[in-house]
């Protein structure tokens, strides 16, 4: 077991060296599992050994025979039709799959920069404040101002003024027991 000669033969422990009986038993008709005695016994050599249970391949069959769907009946003639007009085409390498993915991840970064850019219009108008002074920071902002009344008058402000009124009072709220919570007023109420 070791390439040194004064190592003692240890069995490899992770390794089982006889398997243990089997928890299920045989079904009716049935011999005991094949790999039961894995090894003959030595008061065995002259019985045969056990084979493998017989399989149940059929080797007439071929698979391009079987049935693509459950009911080859209720399947739309066109659709039968269109999977020999329009065969599946080669699947696509390495190449067009880093394309796909970088299509689809600039789609993904453009659909929520609108959607920020849109719904969250709070956020330019603190950019702008935060700007030096200027012609395209002046316009942003105005325009930013405008496009902020119009959301607030269809109410497409509203999720975002309520996840802000949300953390205002978590901020606020004094996180003691109320044996010890001193008393204080209620915040004032920030302008919208």
């Amino acid at each position: 077991m070791s390439d040194r000669s004064d190592d003692p033969d240890i069995p490899l422990a992770p390794f089982p060296t006889a398997l243990p009986p089997s928890p299920f038993p045989p079904l009716e008709g049935q011999s005991a599992p094949y790999l039961e005695d894995p090894e003959p016994s030595p008061g065995r050599a002259g019985e045969a050994t056990t084979q493998d249970p017989p399989s149940d391949w059929i080797q007439t069959a071929d698979a391009h025979d079987l049935p693509t769907s459950p009911d080859p009946q209720s399947l739309n003639p066109l659709l039968a039709i269109g999977r020999f007009a329009f065969p599946p085409g080669e699947p696509p390498d390495d190449e067009d799959l880093a394309a796909r993915d970088r299509r689809w991840t600039s789609r993904a970064i453009v659909v929520a920069t609108l959607f920020l850019l849109i719904f969250n219009v709070a956020s330019v108008e603190n950019w702008t404040r935060q700007q030096a002074p200027g012609w395209v920071t002046t316009t942003v902002g105005r325009l930013a101002d405008v496009w902020g009344e119009q959301t607030a008058v269809l109410g497409a402000d509203r999720p975002r003024q309520t996840v802000r009124n949300l953390y205002e009072q978590a901020r606020d709220a004094v996180w003691a027991p109320a044996e010890r919570a001193p008393k204080r007023s209620a915040p004032p109420e920030r302008g919208a």
